[in-house]
């Protein structure tokens, strides 16, 4: 059956006399059509219910196999699941609650074969909201009998669209539509809210109509909310701008009512404003406008009579001007028909096997042993570079220790100065160390070699940072233990002992405190500590991201700016430390002076790297090809690529632009993929240097030409003097490594979606390269078939090309952003891989945070025509591309659930770039699923 028919589903419901079967519409139907092999007889498989007004409601109508046994045919029914529980599935007809139907059932079944044929082609052309009524218009005249077959036409749908609410599907439609979202599992606790609201706002005992949305919890929405109490109102008959409590409790118990047909009726009325029990396309347009500013969808309100328009087209074909109550509801029930993503049986048992995996008991050694298995094979690189590291620190401390002890200061200071000794030890070593992670040019280097099987370069970043935590507690543990410790002992101690232990040290006269202080030793210990301390201070993520508000003129302490400029302190900071290594109290051998041996190659190798860059951002000479400033404060710019500069997708660079400061480099990601004959990127206006970066090239640019995206543009074409800029790079990041996992699981949030577009691009070209390559081969093989079979060989040496292919076969990219506006950044991309990606490799997601959950009223509507538009035009309505936009937050559980369960024994690596509060959830999903089977999340998150 499967190899030989074709089949496809339409949706829909009938109600049908007993007596009078008709061959129009059924819910759900199937179109048959077999090859030539097959019986000239076309079966079906029919399944009604009977109910108890005499009605047949007719279920389904399925193709049946037909197989022929000793010259016998014999219809065998397809096992496909039900529809609803009282609905058969067998080839011939059970009873449904009555016995009527099995006698019933023999006089259908000689009609329904007879006709069978005439059903499946009327099925084909019927539509779930109009076909049939445009095939009675089509065939009606004009004037009143016009009018009367549009009005038979419409009641012959209302008919057909009877609903079977019990069917799933249906089910889950109706518990949408809520006006408030939280109220039916705290519903108590609502109502208390709302009362303490009404306390604050109510003026004299009575709510005026202004503060009803804020008092019900529509403070976001108060547009909306000011419709639905016009037509709470006039329910009542009410012409008031005020209620009392009592109205406001019988308002809340509407709007919260669990009755679908309560909330649909609510919706009605709040389009219905003449209450005429019918729907005009202008009062289509106008709540299309109410829920679009609800829902922050500014470019919808714009086109709202377009929409009203779609609507109304859908809703109304007998072209009446308006329409009711009952077809609001089919389209509501209606729209999962075009936007339900359903999932394979197999798909289904998968993820039962899936879950059964992980119910399993296990006892708690068991299950401790299998995180700590889990917990090595994540870290194992980690671990034994921490090792190295701590081990490495506690020799030097150990080392330094003991060393001190057996020289004669240790009679006199203590212990203190063994502790201050040994903590000096593993400075000298951090403060080497801490250089190397931010040597970008070697690290990216370093990524790409064999190296990068074993140490974990991705964590550079945190390593530069735990490095730094650790410099803090020796920098503690030394300056606090000579100040506080071993200095006052030693000034304290007796001239005798002082003679005998510490003059050849000191001096033959003993110092005091201050003498200790105003040494050589002693200022640049301190100036060092200061230092540090305004470094240290203004690098951590309170200054650095201005999460701490400071009045002017000392705002100027925090953002990026700040960091940057105060971490060049470190230059200072590292001449002191030299010198302060030179001259020790109790150190006279200059090759005991060890401070110098541990810097050396880290500060060369890091001076090396700035020197690099700043020729090579010379030497990278760009010009700017294109300027576009987009929605959301995103400057987008285009620029030629220098031959020289070859880097992967994932992989970031450096930018500067001397008209905004001379000195700044940022770090942005490259969004265009290396086969590009250019460079982009994307920039957020996020700090002093992106805003004034924007102000720059915004003054070289003008409102763009019709078929241009963008609020302001500018080209080579248009403008000939474009800011300069410099590049320096490119620079490793965790998303190059992409190539070497199964399956992708990109996440980003707004502009955090810019290191994966590269990534999208790259897939692309390599699947429209392995596309062609297929067809040459084809070609190629064809051609050798028709000349000779000497060619084999030569195929034999093309096929291996064909299979080393890239070792992604599938990527999932779920992009989760604020304003509607930010699609324009990227849509020339996902239309891209919509048209191109033909074999499905590429799934994109696109979430918009703004607009309200999906079953909430106040986008219901907003969604009944993203549902229409994209079913009729293949665009989606919010991002104005092919891919369809969701609303508000993924549930990464499901998410991580589906994509581990489709791809079973797969290597999926899962890249992040956004908030810490997502990356942190998103591992933990990770950890929690590679524990349940063979498929393997690896998670990474960008570091700059």
């Amino acid at each position: 059956m499967r190899g030989n028919g074709r089949y496809e589903r339409r949706w829909g419901s009938d109600t049908i006399p007993a007596g009078n079967i008709a061959s129009e519409g059924s819910s759900p139907a199937t179109e048959y059509s077999a090859d030539s092999a097959a019986s000239a007889s076309e079966f079906v498989e029919v399944t009604l219910d009977l109910q108890d007004d005499d009605t047949i409601i007719l279920r389904s109508v399925e193709p049946a196999t037909v197989i022929s046994i000793d010259g016998n045919d014999v219809i065998s029914g397809i096992d496909t699941p039900a529809p609803s529980s009282s609905a058969s599935r067998s080839p011939t007809m059970r009873r449904s609650g009555s016995n009527k139907l099995l006698q019933f059932s023999q006089e259908l079944k000689a009609e329904a074969l007879a006709k069978a044929k005439q059903l499946s082609h009327e099925l084909k052309r019927f539509s779930w909201s109009h076909g049939h009524a445009s095939r009675i218009i089509s065939g009606a005249g004009g004037g009143n009998g016009g009018l009367d077959s549009a009005l038979a036409a419409r009641a012959m749908r209302r008919q057909r669209a009877q609903l079977d609410r019990t069917r799933s599907g249906a089910h889950k439609a109706l518990q949408g539509l809520k006006f408030i979202s939280n109220s039916r599992n705290n519903r108590v606790e609502a109502w208390n809210e709302v009362q303490i609201n009404f306390e604050k706002l109510a003026k004299d005992g009575y709510l005026h109509r202004a503060d009803f949305s804020q008092c019900i919890g529509m403070r976001d929405s108060k547009e909306f909310g000011l419709e639905l109490f016009d037509a709470l109102s006039r329910r009542r008959r009410l012409k008031v701008d005020k209620i009392g409590r009592d109205e406001l409790y019988e308002f809340w118990s509407q709007i919260t009512d669990q009755s679908f047909d309560s909330r649909l009726q609510i919706f009605f009325d709040m389009v219905d404003k003449n209450e005429d029990g019918r729907i005009t396309e202008e009062e289509v347009k106008e709540i299309i406008m109410v829920s679009a500013s609800a829902n922050k969808l500014s470019r919808l309100k714009e086109q709202a009579e377009e929409y009203a328009a779609l609507i109304m087209e859908e809703l109304d074909p007998e072209r009446l001007g308006y329409i009711e109550l009952w077809q609001l509801e089919t389209l509501l029930l209606q729209k999962d028909t075009y936007l339900n993503y359903s999932q394979a049986l197999s798909y289904t048992s998968q993820a039962l096997s899936q879950n059964l995996h992980g119910l399993r008991y296990r006892g708690r050694i068991k299950r401790l042993s299998t995180k700590l298995v889990y917990f090595l094979q994540e870290n194992w690189r980690r671990i034994w570079v921490l090792t190295l590291w701590i081990m490495i620190m506690i020799g030097l401390f150990t080392w330094k220790f003991y060393a001190y002890k057996e020289k004669k200061a240790f009679m006199i200071m203590g212990y203190c100065l063994l502790t201050a000794k040994g903590a000096a030890e593993t400075l000298k070593f951090n403060m080497a160390l801490i250089l190397l992670p931010v040597c970008r040019n070697t690290i990216t280097w370093l990524r790409s070699s064999k190296m990068g099987h074993f140490v974990p370069f991705d964590d550079n970043i945190n390593f530069h940072k735990t490095i730094a935590a650790f410099i803090v507690v020796g920098i503690i543990l030394h300056a606090g233990n000579h100040l506080a410790c071993d200095f006052p002992r030693l000034i304290h101690e007796s001239d005798d002992t002082y003679n005998q232990y510490m003059a050849h040290d000191f001096g033959r006269h003993k110092p005091q405190y201050m003498d200790l202080i105003k040494g050589i030793e002693g200022v640049t210990g301190i100036l060092m500590v200061i230092l540090m301390i305004v470094a240290f201070t203004l690098a951590t993520r309170w200054f650095r991201r201005s999460l701490i508000k400071l009045p002017k003129p000392f705002d100027r302490l925090t953002g990026y700016n700040a960091f940057w400029y105060s971490h060049h302190l470190f230059a200072i900071v590292y001449i002191l430390l030299i010198i302060h290594g030179t001259f020790l109290y109790l150190v006279h051998d200059w090759y005991k002076m060890t401070t110098w041996m541990y810097l050396a190659v880290p500060v060369l190798l890091y001076a090396g790297e700035r020197t690099l860059r700043y020729f090579r951002s010379g030497f990278f000479s760009v010009r700017i090809l294109k300027v576009a400033i987009y929605p959301g404060n995103v400057l987008t710019l285009q620029m030629s690529k220098p031959p020289q500069f070859r880097y992967k997708s994932g992989q970031y660079m450096f930018v500067q632009c001397p008209a905004v400061s001379p000195f700044e480099w940022h770090p942005f990601s490259i969004t265009s993929a290396p086969d590009d004959d250019y460079l982009s990127i994307h920039i957020r206006q996020l700090g002093d240097w992106t805003q004034e970066l924007k102000r720059v090239f915004a003054e070289a640019c003008e409102p763009p030409l019709s078929g241009k995206s963008g609020l302001l543009r500018a080209d080579e074409s248009t403008k000939k003097s474009l800011p300069k800029l410099l590049i320096d790079g490119p620079y490793g990041a965790p998303a190059q490594d992409y190539r070497k996992y199964d399956v992708l699981l990109l996440v980003g949030l707004g502009i955090g979606a810019t290191p994966f577009i590269s990534i999208l691009k790259d897939l692309l070209n390599n699947i429209i390269k392995m596309e062609e390559l297929a067809d040459s081969i084809s070609d190629f093989s064809r051609y050798s078939d028709q000349s000779m079979g000497s060619l084999d060989s030569s195929v034999n040496k093309i096929s291996p090309k064909r299979k080393k292919a890239v070792r992604t076969t599938n990527a999932y990219f779920y992009w989760v952003t604020r304003e509607q506006g930010s699609f324009d950044w990227f849509k020339g991309v996902m239309n891209e891989v919509a048209e191109l990606d033909q074999r499905g490799v590429i799934e994109m997601h696109n979430y918009l945070t703004s607009v309200y959950e999906e079953g909430d009223a106040r986008s219901a509507l907003i969604t009944m025509v993203q549902a229409l538009n994209h079913a009729k035009n293949g665009v989606d309505i919010v991002s104005g591309t092919r891919v369809r936009t969701h609303f508000a937050r993924p549930n990464w559980k499901k998410v991580v659930s589906k994509i581990g369960t489709k791809h079973a024994n797969a290597r999926i690596g899962v890249f992040y770039c956004g908030a810490p509060v997502l990356a942190k959830e998103l591992s933990n999903l990770c950890y929690d699923y590679n524990q349940k089977g063979s498929t393997k999340f690896e998670f990474h998150k960008e570091h700059f």
